[in-house]
């Protein structure tokens, strides 16, 4: 079994441009196999209103629900929880940078 080398200065390719995980749901699997949030819901049995959170970018990739979606679409669960982390830490980035902590 390979495992992805981790390290603890990994980065993801920073020429990608940051798209939310409902958006590459969205454009990347559902639009060009024709489904629609209700058919993957029975599909993978995330409830239809998760999915469609996640496509609005209201929900965020749970574990669960990257497994379900690994399963449907011939991926990873961990590709998934990857685009969730990125997009997570990039949102993230403007909120810890204004912080500056006090100094002694």
């Amino acid at each position: 079994m390979e495992l992805i080398q981790l390290t603890p200065h990994s980065e993801v390719d920073p020429s990608q441009p940051l798209r939310a995980p409902g958006d590459i749901l969205l454009h990347a699997y559902l639009i060009p196999n024709a489904l629609n949030p209700a058919q993957l819901a029975r599909r993978t049995g995330i409830p239809a209103h998760h999915i469609k959170a996640l496509i609005a970018d209201t929900h965020p990739i749970t574990p669960k629900n990257a497994l379900r979606l690994s399963l449907t679409f011939d991926t990873t669960a961990f590709y998934w929880l990857a685009l969730q982390a990125r997009y997570d830490l990039e949102r993230a980035k403007p909120v810890v940078c204004a912080y500056r902590p006090l100094v002694d």
